[in-house]
This record gives C-alpha cells, structure tokens and sequence, in this order.
C-alpha cells in the first residue's frame, strides 16, 4: 500500500458535522477525533467497526499485532480489504513499527503489544497529533482520550438446538478525557445480520447513563483477565 502524508489527507475532511452512524452518539461531535487514540475495551466486533467508520474515507489502514483479525471479519465489518495493511508480529521493536505505521497511515488498530512505557506512549500521542491518524486500541490504552467498552452482548438468530445466527446485540459504552467525560451509550446490533454495525432500537431505562462509568470500569477490567501469558 503506497504511503500518503496522513495530515493533508485528514484536512478536508474536518469541515462540517459528520453524518450520523450506528456508532456516532458514542463519540463527541459525532466522530472520532483524528489524531487521537481510542480503545474498544477487548472486543473485536467492536474495534472493527470503529475502524470501518474511521477508515470511511480515507487512504487506507492498518493491523499491527493482531494475528487473529480474519480478512472476511474485516470485509464484512466494512473494511476496504484493498486498503489495508497487516502487520502480524511487529516483534521487540513494535514501538518503532508502530509509530512508523502511524505517520504513514490514517487509521491504525493495534493488538496486545506489551507494556507502553511512559516515553514510548509520549512519543506515539505526539505522532499522532501531528500526522492526525487514528490509533484503535484492542485493549486498554494508557494514552486513549476515549474509551470503550461492550458491557452487555447476546447472540440471536438459534433456537433451540437449531436456526441461523441473525447477530449480536451489545450495549456500547464510553467515556474518557475532556469532552469524552460524559458517558454515553447505544445499543446496536455488533455485527449485525450483514457483518457491519447497525442501530437497534431498545427503551432507555433511568439513570442508565450513570451506571455507564461504572459499567465500563467492569468491562476493562473483564477484558484484561482474558489475557493469558
């Protein structure tokens, strides 16, 4: 995939409101921010479809550290199979890989890498406000302005013991730094019956946007007990 200066290709993109997706009341202003960072809270149907809406667009993406990521899960959440780049096992020296990959590509998913130390995470902050790309976090990300997170999911479409999967439905949270601090929530189909991220429509119960903070803290932490050494 041939390289394009990140921060000229993000400029005519920032004029306007952004369009509203299944995934935009999560974010402030309707959109990710380039050249932030952003964690899906360790769920893969959820970090592809920040990417697939991050990516809309633009010049291209990436996968660094995420073996497992299949190229049909990708495709059928959005992505420009044509667009993309994969870096399976960016090894010891992932830190120059990523950042690297960051100032040459506008939207870049990340796997469980390794412990960021404070320098390296400064550093890669600091490309990615100058280059304006997007950095999707897997898991937690120390340097993430918003964070993510599935707090409830359930698969339907089996009966019993037979039937086609329809999709999953999942309550998305998220909250983070600035003007991410207020929790925000939807509930979606993740993915849907086309692979892809769509709206559904579920009755608001009070005092739910209160427990979202709460909530999110659980899932992360559900999230980091997966990982096993």
């Amino acid at each position: 995939m041939r390289a394009v200066p990140v921060a000229s290709e993000r400029a005519d993109g920032d004029a306007g409101r952004p369009a509203a997706t299944p995934l935009s009341s999560l974010f402030p202003g309707g959109r990710i921010r380039p050249g932030t960072a952003v964690s899906a809270g360790g769920d893969m149907p959820l970090l592809l479809a920040l990417a697939a809406e991050a990516s809309a667009g633009s010049a291209g993406w990436a996968a660094v550290g995420l073996p497992q990521l299949g190229a049909l899960a990708a495709a059928d959440a959005g992505l420009d199979l044509g667009a993309g780049m994969w870096v399976d096992e960016p090894g010891p020296h992932w830190p120059q890989v990523l950042a690297t990959v960051v100032e040459a590509v506008p939207v870049v998913m990340v796997g469980a890498l390794g412990p960021v130390p404070d320098r390296i995470g400064r550093r890669l902050s600091a490309l990615l406000r100058r280059s304006g790309s997007i950095l999707l976090a897997a898991n937690a990300w120390a340097g993430a302005e918003l964070r993510l997170a599935v707090t409830t999911a359930t698969w339907e479409g089996v009966g019993s013991g037979y039937g086609l999967l329809r999709g999953r439905r999942a309550r998305v949270i998220s909250n983070g730094r600035g003007a991410a601090a207020e929790p925000r929530q939807a509930d979606l189909w993740l993915p849907g019956p086309n692979g892809a991220a769509e709206p559904f429509e579920a009755p608001a119960g009070p005092g739910q946007q209160a427990e979202a903070v709460a909530a999110l803290t659980v899932a992360e932490r559900r999230a980091a007990l997966r990982v096993v050494g």
